[in-house]
């Protein structure tokens, strides 16, 4: 397993324009190698803050965002339009950029109750969406970056630890949440472990023994933080308050 880079930064609004300069010379460098740049973008206080910093950085404008696919490591599965949807929350990013070129049809966001009756469905299509996106043969794109914020509980995307796990590749129903709202859709473990590189973010002292516990053992199950990687490159980008136990 490739080893993991740990970066610490000062506080929460330090460490989201740390994420934000790095996750756009990422993209940069993606589409200069391969023509596109798929990247897996998280919700959650960090995660958005990133977003909303690569909105007010200026080299923003350096970006071929027409060539960027987002996808999304988890949703809540809610209506369309509550406030507790991530897509929604990150609205404000793509809305600065579409002036900039970026095509809303690559912006692949996970299903809501206006779509599908359950989140089975949702997670059904977006499965298939992945795999009409990957390569031949494939289940999904490779994503160049993956992001992923982690709860108090060593909780990502929203593989929760000793309640959901799966075997398959693409996207899950979740049930009977350990954090609200009960019903999600998430990637599974394998395909985000497919990602070049996994960063996971993570600030705030509560995250601080979940972040400790990640370090100290891989175990899927009881601390799936542990479990993620990339298969070039692992980086752990966190505030300062978060990396006390490390």
């Amino acid at each position: 397993m490739i080893a993991r880079q740990i970066t610490i930064h000062e506080d929460v609004a330090s460490t989201a324009h740390a994420i934000a300069a790095r996750l756009i010379t990422s993209i940069n460098d993606a589409v200069a190698a391969r023509g596109v740049a798929h990247i897996v973008v998280t919700g959650g206080t960090l995660g958005i803050a990133a977003l909303k910093a690569v909105a007010e950085n200026p080299a923003r404008v350096s970006v071929n965002w027409s060539q960027v696919h987002f996808w999304w490591g988890d949703e809540r599965f809610v209506a369309a339009d509550s406030e507790d949807r991530n897509v929604l929350q990150a609205e404000e990013l793509f809305a600065a950029l579409d002036e900039l070129g970026l095509d809303r049809g690559t912006v692949h966001a996970m299903g809501s109750t206006d779509q599908y009756e359950t989140a089975e469905e949702a997670a059904v299509a977006y499965t298939q969406l992945l795999a009409a996106e990957a390569s031949e043969g494939a289940a999904s794109p490779v994503f160049d970056v993956l992001m992923l914020g982690m709860g108090p509980d060593s909780h990502v995307a929203s593989l929760f630890p000793n309640h959901t796990r799966s075997e398959e590749l693409g996207a899950i129903a979740v049930h009977d949440s350990p954090k609200p709202p009960p019903h999600r859709v998430s990637l599974t473990m394998g395909t985000i472990n497919t990602a070049r590189e996994v960063w996971l973010i993570v600030a705030g002292a509560d995250k601080a023994p979940a972040l400790a516990a990640a370090a100290h053992e891989i175990n899927e199950v009881t601390v799936p933080a542990s479990a993620v990687h990339g298969t070039e490159a692992t980086r752990w980008i966190i505030d300062r308050a978060a990396s006390t136990l490390l």
